[in-house]
């Protein structure tokens, strides 16, 4: 087997824990997604083969079988079981050792493993289905109000050269390498719910990669990535945003329009409000996920200074700083 070392592939060490696997397979995931790489062969490829190796080495049992047999892993049940004909198997990661007597061959070897010849081997069992990670862009107003995408993805699918089943007559299938399955390609309109924020995963049952042997489907999982807005920040479900307030209303008092992610509010000013203070508008931020509430608004006041005055307006300035002095010195 020619087949890259699925710990390579991730670029961590045989001993490497679950979850270095598994932020090795997100780094990697992110850098190659055929999303931020259209038309590139060699990075679809790349995911590909990284979708392959974590699909493998996330997978408890999987990783055992693979330290075991290497790339021979999905056939681990047949070869430990038994069998007729005097074979026997020797199995690694650099590669597989077969020894026959003098009256077989490979192909009725591999008929009998495979349950076309013979009889009294154990059959694979049920195999779920691979579970598969899309990274779907989400703007602020999309997480506040819910959307709908249409996607396109990459998924397993039975190979139609052998029907899924990894033989063509008593041989392995070339085409899949006796896997039974193939990368396919699948277009599917997805909901995404209010309330997602960065990095929330939203699973879609059963439109993951294919199960084999009547095993189940794999799921789906949208993996959210949120878009910078020009006007607001979140942190969680709650929203900041700036608001500018002409100097006259800061003073004396009124009222300013203020846009939120839900629509335009009126905001009350009280009289003399500091340039940076911080309204507090509960239920006014983001939707939480899969609840009805709410997070809150903070409004930062950003005090607008007048432009192109007047001689008139100038002089009215000029009175107002010649009260205050007058006023200071009386303090003093």
């Amino acid at each position: 087997m020619s087949e890259k070392d699925y710990y390579q592939v991730l670029g961590v060490k045989k001993d490497a824990p679950d979850r270095e696997i598994k932020q090795a397979y997100r780094r990697l995931a992110r850098k190659y997604h055929p999303d931020l790489h259209p038309d590139d062969k060699e990075s679809e490829a790349k995911f590909k083969e990284i979708n392959g190796a974590y699909e493998v080495l996330s997978d408890r049992q999987k990783r055992q079988k693979y330290d075991q047999f290497g790339h021979q892993w999905q056939f681990a049940d047949q070869f430990t079981g038994p069998h007729q004909g005097g074979f026997t198997g020797n199995f690694g990661q650099g590669g597989t050792t077969f020894r026959f007597s003098d009256a077989d061959d490979l192909g009725s070897v591999f008929g009998d493993l495979f349950g076309n010849v013979g009889a009294g081997h154990k059959k694979a069992g049920p195999r779920r289905g691979q579970d598969v990670e899309y990274f779907v862009e989400v703007s602020l107003e999309e997480a506040y109000q819910g959307a709908t995408r249409i996607i396109h993805f990459q998924v397993e699918e039975p190979c139609v050269s052998c029907g899924g089943m990894g033989m063509t007559g008593n041989k392995l299938c070339a085409a899949c390498r006796g896997s039974g399955l193939k990368p396919g390609s699948r277009r599917l309109e997805v909901k995404i719910p209010k309330g997602v924020q960065d990095g929330s995963r939203i699973r879609i049952a059963g439109e993951g990669g294919v199960g084999q042997a009547g095993g189940n489907k794999g799921d789906l999982y949208l993996v959210v990535k949120m878009l910078p807005h020009k006007k607001f920040k979140c942190r969680s479900k709650n929203v900041y945003v700036d608001v500018s307030v002409p100097l006259f209303i800061a003073v004396l008092g009124g009222e300013v329009w203020l846009t939120t992610p839900g629509g335009r509010i009126a905001l009350k000013i009280p009289p003399e409000t500091q340039n940076g203070k911080l309204f507090r508008l509960t239920g006014k931020g983001m939707p939480s996920l899969g609840t009805s509430t709410y997070g809150d608004l903070f409004a930062k006041v950003v005090v607008v200074l007048p432009a192109d005055l007047t001689e008139k307006e100038k002089q009215l300035f000029q009175q107002l700083r010649s009260l205050k002095n007058a006023e200071s010195e009386v303090k003093k």
